[in-house]
């Protein structure tokens, strides 16, 4: 694969402040995931500024342990129109370290009601090294499909699977 990241685009009926609220609420990710590797958030306050770590729990068959956490770090945060977070983990000694790929999600309003989101997934910045062992994309481009469709349906105005601040 010559591009180092993949992207989808989905137009969902819902102003983007709301669909920004829904992204910057780390509780939501494993609903919006595509995957079913996330599962819970660790650290459950809101996003609200880059440099902001935050954790959640992950699974993953092919993981050496299987469960673990993913160390977030907020990489984008410019409220309605861009959050991003690059995932990472604890060395074990307290200092964290990222592998270089970051997930971003940019929100383009088209209305007071329409929002067109971008789900991206880049891994142009991953070592060599890491490459040697994990292959990029770790998933299949239906992955961030789904993740929009999923964050469309819990962002949607008629929906009680979220409400602000949990």
């Amino acid at each position: 694969m010559a591009e180092e990241n993949v992207s989808a685009t989905l137009t969902v009926a819902v102003p983007a402040a709301r669909v920004f609220a829904v992204l910057a609420d780390p509780t939501t990710h494993s609903a919006i995931d595509g995957t079913g590797w996330v599962q819970d958030a660790v650290d459950r306050a809101p996003l609200t500024e880059v440099g902001q770590i935050f954790r959640v729990a992950m699974y993953h068959a092919n993981h050496p342990n299987g469960d673990y956490q993913i160390a977030n770090k907020v990489a984008v945060f410019d409220p309605p129109q861009a959050i991003g977070w690059l995932p990472g983990q604890d060395k074990g000694d307290g200092q964290l370290e990222f592998g270089g790929w970051i997930w971003r999600y940019d929100l383009a309003p088209l209305g007071p009601s329409d929002t067109e989101v971008t789900l991206t997934y880049d891994w142009s910045a991953v070592p060599q090294f890491i490459r040697e062992y994990i292959q990029f994309p770790p998933f299949g481009p239906e992955h961030l499909t789904n993740s929009l469709h999923h964050l469309a349906e819990l962002a949607a105005p008629t929906s009680r699977a979220w409400t602000p601040g949990g």
